[in-house]
């Protein structure tokens, strides 16, 4: 668990999945105005999906202080490699280090369980998205540098209607701790 002001972030449980629907159509209506098709506001990610990566252990949730989901991360897991599906946080709890916060407990886990990276797709433009997380960390990877995987991720999203051009993938590569030497 961790503590972040009035917000606590942990590992989901079954009963806080049927929230998370609401929190991600929230964030979304912050993209009116960047050009990003109605349909991809109105979408939200399969409760199938959420208990899925709920019980692989996949999915954190951030809780105000009534314990109630405002923010919540959800991630595909690979060998070597840790993929950020969904980072949402509902625009009332915005602004406070939340996604930040739920972030970090991802790379925490990604570290400790051995991957070597973080990877991600977003919007190239919109201020929450790619500059974001660069602050966290993440550098741009070049079209040329892409891997199948990450091609594929985007193909995808050009198919569900974003525009290819607006879209980038990017990468963190994890750094395990090292020990101080005596």
């Amino acid at each position: 668990m961790f503590m972040l002001n009035d917000y606590t972030v942990e590992r989901a449980t079954a009963a806080q999945i049927a929230a998370l629907p609401a929190i991600e159509r929230a964030a979304a209506k912050r993209f009116r105005g960047w050009n990003v098709p109605d349909a991809i506001m109105r979408e939200a990610t399969p409760s199938s999906v959420l208990q899925a990566a709920r019980a692989a252990e996949l999915l954190w949730v951030a809780l105000d202080r009534g314990g109630d989901p405002v923010g919540f991360v959800y991630v595909n897991a690979a060998p070597r490699r840790v993929h950020l599906q969904e980072l949402d946080v509902h625009p009332d709890h915005g602004r406070r280090g939340i996604g930040t916060t739920l972030f970090r407990a991802v790379e925490r886990w990604a570290i400790a369980s051995g991957r070597r990276e973080i990877t991600l797709t977003t919007f190239r433009d919109v201020p929450w998205n790619a500059p974001f997380y660069e602050t966290l960390g993440f550098e741009l990877v070049a079209p040329t540098d892409l891997d199948a995987e990450l091609k594929e991720r985007l193909d995808a999203e050009a198919e569900r209607g974003l525009d290819p051009a607006r879209r980038v993938a990017m990468r963190m590569r994890l750094r395990r701790p090292t020990s101080a030497s005596s």
